[in-house]
């Protein structure tokens, strides 16, 4: 049966999280005082790890080449995906910019400089929710579509 996408994005944070685990393991064990064994086979774990380095660029190919060609609503899953992460960081800049025009300025006296802010949170906010809407749409438009399309150039 052939591997959907999305369960090669679950092996791919599989692997990752494994080429991690290794990574360490080989840390703790490359060095060893005179006389005393590794807890594990240094040798080993660098087979270990160069095996799921390798599984991972397959799948990245994999992954990647499906994107540029799988489609969904007329519009790649690669471009999806770039609208997502732009608006993200959009989102990201909108709820800052809420936090700040919100604070208010207490003023010790009333000699003090006063500070108001020149955005309306509350428009500000109508915007990051509209952008978090469209993520939200985004994000499921592409998990639906990840179960859905069949891995291209994997075995």
């Amino acid at each position: 049966m052939a591997m959907k996408l999305a369960e090669a994005l679950q092996e791919r944070a599989d692997l990752n999280r494994k080429i991690e685990e290794l990574k360490t393991r080989l840390d703790n064990c490359v060095l060893v005082q005179e006389g005393e064994e590794p807890a594990e086979d240094p040798e080993q774990l660098l087979l270990e790890l160069d095996a799921a380095v390798a599984r991972l660029e397959a799948l990245m190919a994999a992954i990647n080449l499906t994107n540029s060609r799988a489609r969904a609503d007329g519009t790649t899953l690669t471009q999806l995906i770039a609208r997502k992460d732009a608006l993200m960081v959009q989102l990201s800049a909108y709820r800052k910019l809420v936090y700040t025009a919100g604070q208010s300025t207490n003023r010790a006296r009333g000699t003090e400089i006063r500070v108001k802010a020149l955005l309306k949170a509350s428009e500000l906010q109508k915007k990051a929710d509209q952008i978090a809407k469209e993520v939200r749409r985004l994000d499921n438009l592409l998990q639906e579509t990840n179960w859905k399309t069949k891995l291209i150039g994997l075995e």
